[in-house]
């Protein structure tokens, strides 16, 4: 009896302990232990081999699905050229076992499912894919390397790259003898108004200029856009092909996009500019035909009528860029504000002088004292008015000297004008000269000789007739003036020449000596100053006694 109490104690101690030491081991094993034939493996061949097996699905990925991502995955990492054993590695997370390839690259993630499936830990599964997988790579490369083969792409490439530049080349070469050739049957030079804005052989080299700029840029287009091609051959460069295409097709896609979208506003300028135009055709029609005289208004001149358009085309072209602004590309932006103020500030500060002489020219042209043609004196300058700005009068003398005034020192001087009066009025100009003669002479003679010598003058006025003043009576001389008419005050140079030569000879003829007395002499039976020629035969000259007189 007491033994086989033994024997029922120790068989119950031993019946606990093995239930108790199955307690203990339970949690080291799998909580759901999947039986694995049961489930069907999907196989990871990238190499025609097979590394391993998938046979859970994970979210919407089936097995099928895992298994062709990571055979996928490790051909990539097979065609990398610079492929290195210790970029691959594992990197344990809260519920994952990643098989990681140069830190960011995730070849596949081991799960406690995919563990259980084969009865083995997430650690050890990824350990042993992660080993498979360097086995399979290194293999391969060993057996079938890449490298060559991508050489080989690259060599072609560059040929190819080549013979597209020496083709584009060629053509461009063909067009540039073209254009020497036929250089006088499409260079005919740019004139605009009757101005001549490029000669020929400077529409010529301008060409040649464009020309070389659009080779250059074609030949750096076709090296550049050939780069991401030869980079994407190998897979450690591939990322350069990103950046390249992104540093020309994304400024190029912003610009697309920028001008699309500033197509309603540029419809809108256009409207607005198109407005405007024709506006001032309309105004420019009725300032014609005020010039023209077909239109006339009390107190506004016909010479007024261009000066008044061009300001009147100043205030609308000004008023139409202030309508337009808003409508400009980035009119709104504070740089763009910045840069308007400061080059306002410039302009202010920078045109004090250039303001003042547009205003006095536009005071000038409404006063109406000169116009071109007319022969004016400013100050010391005396000459032709050959040309009016908004800034300055330019004045051509009888030597030909082109002088410049500005127009604020014309409005500030007195300026004489010698044309006013010789394009309508009948008399004309009056020009005159005076000479000085002794009180011995009868002034009936002066007046004849000074009349006789004005009517031989070139380029004056027989009518009305030219007459003499008297202007002083001094102490030794009485001084005659003689006015003559002209209606050529540009040449007054001459016809003062002429008039004085005329006077000299005039007054030889008569026996008239130009001599103020205010000399002493004897002239008892001596030779007067009269040229010989001049003495007529039948004259006797008289004698004079002059004493001193000074």
């Amino acid at each position: 009896m007491k033994k086989r109490l033994v024997c029922f104690l120790v068989l119950f101690i031993a019946l606990s302990s093995s239930v108790s030491f199955a307690q203990k081991k339970e949690p080291q094993e799998p909580a759901k232990a999947i039986d694995s034939v049961k489930l069907k493996g999907y196989p990871v061949s990238p190499f025609k081999d097979t590394l391993f097996y998938i046979y859970n699905r994970v979210g919407s990925f089936s097995a099928e699905d895992r298994a062709n991502t990571i055979t996928g995955k490790i051909k990539k990492i097979y065609e990398d050229s610079f492929f290195d054993t210790d970029s691959i590695q594992v990197v344990p997370s809260d519920i994952t076992q990643d098989i990681v390839y140069k830190g960011d690259f995730v070849i596949m993630s081991v799960l406690d499912i995919d563990a259980q499936s084969e009865k083995q830990s997430a650690a050890y599964l990824a350990k042993r894919n992660l080993n498979l997988i360097k086995k399979a790579i290194i293999g391969q490369n060993e057996n079938h390397s890449q490298l060559p083969k991508r050489l080989g792409y690259t060599v072609l490439l560059i040929l190819i790259v080549g013979f597209i530049l020496f083709f584009v080349g060629k053509i461009f070469n063909r067009v540039k003898l073209y254009i020497l050739k036929n250089s006088d049957k499409h260079f005919k030079g740019f004139v605009y108004n009757n101005i001549t804005m490029l000669s020929p052989q400077r529409q010529q080299f301008v060409v040649m200029r464009l020309y070389g700029f659009v080779k250059i840029i074609a030949l750096i287009l076709i090296v550049y856009f050939s780069l991401p091609l030869l980079f994407s051959i190998f897979p450690a460069t591939e990322d350069y092909t990103t950046t390249l295409l992104r540093w020309v097709l994304s400024p190029a896609k912003l610009a697309f996009l920028g001008f699309v979208g500033f197509l309603p506003s540029l419809f809108a300028i256009i409207v607005i500019i198109v407005i405007f135009k024709y506006a001032l055709k309309i105004i420019k029609f009725f300032f014609d035909e005020i010039k023209k005289e077909n239109i006339k208004i009390d107190g506004f001149y016909s010479d007024w009528a261009m000066p008044t358009f061009n300001i009147i085309r100043f205030l609308m072209m000004a008023f139409m860029l202030v309508i337009i602004f808003p409508y400009l590309p980035g009119s709104d932006s504070p740089i763009f504000k910045g840069v308007s103020v400061f080059v306002g500030v410039l302009f202010s500060l920078g045109s004090s002088n250039a303001i003042a002489n547009m205003v006095a020219g536009l005071v000038i042209t409404y006063m109406r004292p000169f116009k071109i043609g007319d022969f004016i004196k400013i100050g010391d300058v005396s000459g032709e008015v050959i040309e009016k700005t908004a800034l300055v009068t330019r004045v051509r003398t009888p030597k030909f000297e082109d002088i410049t005034i500005p127009n604020a020192t014309v409005l500030s001087s007195t300026s004489t004008n010698f044309s006013a009066n010789t394009k309508n009025a009948s008399n004309g100009l009056l020009i005159h000269t005076t000479v000085t003669i002794g009180y011995d002479v009868p002034w009936k003679d002066i007046h004849k000789a000074l009349i006789e010598a004005a009517l031989k003058t070139d380029m004056i006025e027989q009518t009305p007739t030219p007459f003499v003043l008297q202007t002083s009576l001094d102490d030794f001389y009485v001084s005659y003036q003689v006015n003559v008419y002209t209606k050529e005050p540009t040449k007054q140079p001459r016809i003062y020449s002429s008039l004085h030569q005329n006077i000299q000879d005039s007054f030889n003829a008569a026996g008239i000596e130009i001599m103020s007395p205010h000399y002493k002499a004897l002239r008892d039976g001596n030779t007067t100053t009269i040229p010989e020629n001049y003495l007529k035969t039948d004259y006797e000259a008289p004698t004079f006694n002059v004493k001193n007189k000074s």
